[in-house]
């Protein structure tokens, strides 16, 4: 483990509101989550965060005010609370870039099972991102409507895990990727309306990776649930 910093210091203010953002949904799913945080000595931060309602890992990019090598699992509450963001009450210039690294504490088995390195290969078959939101709009209106079709004594955890298992493995247009994938980016706010935007997939090894510019979505091609794989995700400045 490396920490050779205490504080993180963000190159603008937004860098550090929009880590804000990602752990407070991170947190919406997991009171008790850990991230792990990676920076290989370049001023791209790597965020890594799993989110246990889609079993997918979640990786959220900052750019560091300075080139830093850091690669440590902390609290993301505890990150969370230690940020100086806009509107937070902090006031202007660089008190709202930055945040104290929390003390480091023992993850779960997730964090040390990361993507590759690559190289990343993007891949055919993915829908643009109307179509993927159209997709999520079906899937919660027919898991909606089969629930409500079940007969009381039906209407149980097990069985309407079954049946929004069979909804959100189904695979993504002409991919591999699994509906979940794309749930998880649409709700930890990587998946916007916005047709500037574009969204890829990438594969490397057996891994998959769904890329938009706000994070990206990654998880083992043939896992139905679980995560495995030993590896490190390279960093860029790009936000995801």
């Amino acid at each position: 483990m490396t920490v050779p910093v205490q504080s993180l210091l963000f190159a603008d203010p937004r860098e550090a509101a929009d880590l804000a953002a990602f752990l407070g949904r991170l947190l919406h799913y997991d009171r008790a989550a850990a991230v792990r945080l990676q920076a290989g000595g370049g001023d791209a931060l790597a965020v890594f965060g799993r989110p246990p309602s889609f079993e997918v890992l979640a990786i959220r990019t900052a750019r560091l005010a300075r080139p830093e090598t850091l690669d440590v699992t902390v609290s993301a509450g505890e990150l969370l609370e230690s940020l100086d963001v806009p509107g937070d009450g902090g006031g202007e210039g660089s008190g709202e870039r930055g945040g104290v690294l929390p003390a480091p504490v023992t993850g779960p088995p997730w964090t040390g099972v990361l993507p590759p390195r690559g190289p990343w290969l993007e891949q055919a078959g993915l829908p643009g991102p109307d179509a993927l939101r159209a997709a999520l709009d079906e899937a919660v209106a027919e898991f909606r409507t089969r629930d409500e079709a079940l007969p009381e004594e039906a209407r149980t955890r097990a069985e309407r895990d079954r049946i929004g298992r069979e909804i959100w493995s189904r695979p993504v247009g002409a991919t591999d990727l699994p509906l979940r994938a794309v749930h998880a980016a649409q709700s930890l706010g990587f998946l916007r309306p916005d047709p500037d935007f574009p969204v890829s997939l990438l594969s490397a090894g057996g891994w998959l990776r769904l890329r938009t510019p706000f994070g990206s979505i990654a998880l083992r091609r043939d896992a139905a649930g679980g995560l495995g794989g030993p590896g490190g995700l390279s960093l860029s400045v790009g936000r995801g």
